[in-house]
């Protein structure tokens, strides 16, 4: 029942949050802060459960609609339950830093992050496909209100423009899904949606490629990759703060874990026919985001191109099939929903402060708030991908990897390393550093402090000591290096 609670938690601490505004104006911040620690809780209990099976940690499968064959399955690995833990964690962040940011409707901006973090949780626990789709739409309703409502000045147009990228690749998803269903009906007899029913679906070739396509495409629109890439930057800019970090911390991994999870292990001969295509473009995904990203002045706008940059990454890793590349994938994964999170409380920070995300109107800060500017060197020097921190760790490993696969394309995709400190380099030398802007900000405060604080930590442990994650993710990766290598993973 630890999944189920897992779930119900931040939906029913969202409904009590939206329901706690009539009482108090500090009350849902304080609801939602309960729920989210609650969470917390559930979710370490499940790093000292033993293991039901070779790689499920828990599962949970109750009847649902039987006559269509479909169930209430939940099932946590090790893959997801880091993803899930990175989940609960970046929660409180955003959380935190919208404290004192959110000056109206606070219940039911509350209720809308909480119910954004449970349909995340949802994604990451579902294996029954349509309860997927299910919890995939519950996630993307609640952002699109932390958009329009708290977002900025063109957040209207964001917001839309979110919403119908995500739900036209959420109908693609769906129609795969039921094609893939009807196929593997017309095949064994058996109607189910049941992931593990679907792992042998029987489908003939040619119907297998057009299926993964279907799943390619939704889950890479959510990654996102180029050319599909337009929505993040528009979305980031006007999200408020909170929104920001979830949606660079969480919400684009469930992207990668569609992936993971559903494309490779699903439909191995054809992911593997794709695997040239899937490596090109996040190769020029990387360049191509890295190349926007300089070119930049709005501060949120250049962190999120970086995004879609590491993302490539993630897309490079997970089509290069073998271990090194998908344990590479996942750690950054992790490590880049730290460090754009930080990054995007810094930029909200000084949006909040100055009124502003033109870096052209700032500069001198580094002697006017030292935290601050030492703050974002770390974080700056984490997303270039510096030796003793996580995004160094995930993008080593996906090189290596990747090397195996495509020598031209992993060498197109490792000058990558050289446009990130570029980037970098522009955003400490326009914010922090040359003549002083006409107004100053100042400095973090305490809240501020201890939150980046515990993403620095972090973002420390993943590059120092990687090997709990990476044993954690290594049973969940085998399973799908097994269905994508007929029982022969390397």
């Amino acid at each position: 029942m630890i999944l189920i609670w897992l779930i119900a938690v931040p939906l029913i601490g969202g409904g009590l949050a939206w329901f706690a505004e009539r009482f108090g104006d500090n009350l849902p911040r304080w609801t939602a802060l309960l729920a989210l620690v609650i969470a917390a809780v559930l979710t370490a209990t499940l790093f000292g459960a033993p293991e039901t099976g070779q790689q499920w940690i828990a599962q949970l499968s109750l009847p649902w609609i039987p006559r269509f064959g479909v169930s209430f399955h939940l099932a946590a690995d090790g893959l997801s339950l880091l993803l899930i833990t990175l989940t609960v964690f970046l929660g409180i962040i955003a959380l935190g830093c919208s404290w004192t940011e959110i000056k109206e409707r606070k219940g039911f901006f509350h209720f809308n992050l909480l119910w954004t973090v449970a349909g995340v949780i949802g994604v990451f626990l579902a294996l029954d496909l349509l309860l997927f789709f299910f919890f995939w739409e519950i996630m993307l309703i609640p952002m699109y209100f932390l958009i329009s409502i708290w977002g900025h000045e063109n957040r209207a147009y964001a917001a839309m423009k979110f919403f119908i990228f995500t739900q036209v690749s959420g109908l693609l998803m769906l129609i795969a899904i039921l094609a893939l269903v009807f196929l593997h009906r017309r095949s064994s007899g058996v109607l189910s949606f049941d992931y593990l029913a679907l792992l042998d679906s029987g489908l003939s070739v040619e119907a297998t490629r057009w299926v993964m396509l279907g799943f390619f495409l939704a889950f890479t629109v959510k990654l996102p990759s180029v050319p599909f890439h337009t929505w993040l930057p528009d979305a980031h800019t006007q999200a408020p703060t909170g929104g920001s970090v979830l949606l660079a911390g969480v919400l684009l991994k469930t992207g990668a874990y569609g992936l993971l999870r559903f494309v490779v292990p699903l439909f191995p001969e054809a992911s593997r026919e794709f695997a040239p295509i899937a490596m090109t473009l996040g190769a020029i995904s990387i360049l191509y985001a890295a190349k926007l990203a300089f070119a930049q002045s709005d501060l949120k706008r250049l962190i999120a191109y970086t995004s879609v940059s590491h993302m490539g990454f993630v897309l490079l890793g997970v089509f290069s099939f073998n271990v090194w590349a998908t344990q590479g994938a996942v750690m950054t994964m992790l490590a880049h929903g730290i460090s754009a999170a930080a990054l995007f409380m810094i930029a909200g920070a000084l949006q909040d402060r100055l009124h502003t995300r033109e870096m052209g109107e700032m500069g001198g800060f580094w002697a006017l708030a030292p935290r601050l500017g030492a703050l974002t060197l770390f974080f700056s020097v984490a997303a270039l991908g510096m030796p003793g921190l996580g995004n160094f760790i995930g993008e080593f490993l996906v090189l290596l990897g990747a090397w195996r696969a495509s020598i031209p394309v992993t060498a197109v995709a490792a000058l990558g390393l050289v446009g990130a400190p570029i980037y970098a380099l522009i955003v400490m030398q326009k914010v922090f550093h040359g003549p002083p802007a006409a107004k100053a900000p100042a400095d973090f405060v305490l809240r501020e402090s201890g939150l980046m604080a515990a993403m620095l930590l972090a973002s420390l442990w993943l590059g120092l000591y990687p090997q709990p994650m990476l044993a954690l993710s290594g049973a969940a990766l085998a399973g799908a290096q097994q269905q994508a290598f007929g029982g022969q993973p390397r």
